[in-house]
């Protein structure tokens, strides 16, 4: 490196870290340590790491500090605290692990620092988006001039894809959305599931559409639209539909509403959050079918993909509508063949998909295929296992979720709370149909037949726990 002009002491120690390269090597050893530990660790952090992230509460400092001590602590004191999904044995929510060939092309992209706003910016990354759009197209079957938009998460993502769903019905009865806003606008209607996730709801709302607007379709009992409870469709109607319920895994049924809103102009929206990814595998194509028919769909890449955090993906066939809903302008932008900034809200976001690219280089459309499956039969495993132990299981088993009761609402809060506390794995709790459950997740490439299997003896010893404590010594 030539040696810079100095300017100052700061910046004369960053050029020497950058030179002597020691704290990387550093930081990579203590990477290295954290990845020897992942797989056979406790699941959640220990009272003693959870009590030791004290150390980090200190005053902002008047001076600079030493990187090495900075790296020592926050492998000392951070690295015990995290939450290890990284592993097998994490369901808590549906969060993936990572698939190593990600986290090795993230750890490169990371010094790389690009800016994804501008193709002028980043050309690489404008490529790599450009190739990960098409290969996503082919991957879930959709149409081929489909774009994609990459962001922080599926959250963002249905937003992206409800905006441009508003832009569309409006503009189609001569509003423009972006010039006169929502005051005096023609009404919308929006129609979904009395089952839609949160995040729908919080994109309705920030929006303007306004939840208490909504037209609910009645659900069955595993959280499955019944289409027809739906209420008729127009040209004026935005319908949104689940593929994957974050409780039970179910989808609506995608086929036949699609076939409705297509013929009355509505707009589809699926949220596939987790369970898009059935379209990639050859056992589940059958839960997606007909969704090439929707507008717009969202999807992450860090659940069921195995990318690391943060990947959401918006995809929309509708060029026009996606890009007009989410563009800006000004003198100073630099236009290139593919500009990220005009597929989603942020100009400034970092270079995700350099990690979505190598996940799906390195698998590869079979390997798509082997993790889908997996996940799948490793929480049939659950399934089937635990109800062999006398455990009761709530819903149908169709991709990657598994609800668990164990009798009255006291006696599940009590073998969940045993379950967290034991650490060998880590499960949530929610609500299916007034009563109080255990989900189980299966998100990560890293869950084995023994994992699960050590999972379950860890169900069996809290249930143990909560109906006799005394016999067993935490």
């Amino acid at each position: 490196m030539a040696n810079p002009t100095k300017v100052g002491k700061i910046q004369d120690a960053m050029f020497q870290e950058i030179q002597d390269r020691q704290i990387f090597k550093s930081a990579q050893t203590y990477a290295f340590q954290y990845l020897n530990e992942a797989f056979d660790r406790n699941v959640y952090p220990s009272p003693e790491a959870l009590n030791n992230l004290q150390h980090f509460e200190e005053s902002m400092p008047d001076k600079s500090g030493d990187v090495n001590n900075i790296l020592q602590q926050l492998h000392q004191y951070g690295s015990p605290a995290t939450v290890t999904s990284l592993g097998g044995r994490y369901f808590g929510f549906v969060t993936g692990s990572s698939i190593p060939a990600s986290l090795a092309a993230k750890s490169l992209s990371d010094f790389w620092d690009q800016n994804t706003g501008m193709e002028v910016l980043s050309p690489v990354s404008a490529k790599l988006e450009t190739v990960v759009e098409g290969w996503l197209n082919e991957l879930l079957g959709l149409p081929q001039y489909t774009v994609a938009g990459f962001v922080s998460g599926s959250s963002m993502a249905i937003y992206c894809g409800l905006a441009a769903a508003r832009w569309r019905l409006f503009q189609k009865n001569g509003w423009d959305v972006n010039e006169q806003g929502m005051n005096g606008a023609p009404k919308v209607r929006v129609v979904t599931g009395k089952h839609t996730h949160s995040t729908v709801l919080k994109a309705i709302q920030l929006l303007g559409f306004g939840k208490a607007n909504i037209e609910w379709a009645e659900v069955d009992e595993q959280g499955r639209i019944i289409s027809e409870t739906m209420p008729s469709l127009d040209s004026n109607t935005l319908v949104i539909l689940q593929a994957g319920n974050v409780n039970s895994g179910s989808f609506d049924p995608i086929e036949s509403i699609c076939q409705k809103a297509y013929e009355a102009g509505a707009w589809v929206h699926i949220d596939g959050a987790f369970g898009l990814w059935a379209a990639a595998a050859t056992r589940f194509k059958h839960l997606t079918k007909g969704m090439e028919l929707a507008q717009s769909w969202s999807a992450d890449g860090h659940k069921t993909l195995n990318t690391p955090y943060d990947c959401g993906i918006i995809l929309c066939q509708d060029q026009e509508a996606l890009v007009s809903a989410l563009h800006m302008s000004g003198a100073y932008i630099v236009e290139g063949k593919r500009d990220g900034m005009y597929y989603t809200p942020e100009m400034s976001r970092r270079a995700r998909v350099i990690e979505l690219w190598a996940t799906l280089k390195y698998l590869g459309k079979s390997g798509v295929d082997e993790l889908v499956t997996n996940l799948h039969e490793r929480a049939v495993q659950f399934a089937q296992d635990l109800g062999d132990q006398g455990f009761e299981v709530l819903n149908e088993v169709v991709f990657n979720q598994v609800l668990i009761a164990c009798g009255e609402d006291e006696m599940t809060e009590k073998v969940l709370k045993n379950l967290q506390e034991l650490r060998v794995c880590w499960c949530g709790g929610s609500m299916w149909h007034g009563r109080k459950v255990i989900r189980i997740s299966v998100c990560s490439w890293a869950t084995t037949v023994a994992d699960v299997e050590f999972c379950v003896a860890s169900f069996v010893k809290a249930r143990a726990l909560a109906t006799s404590p005394e016999l067993i010594e935490m």
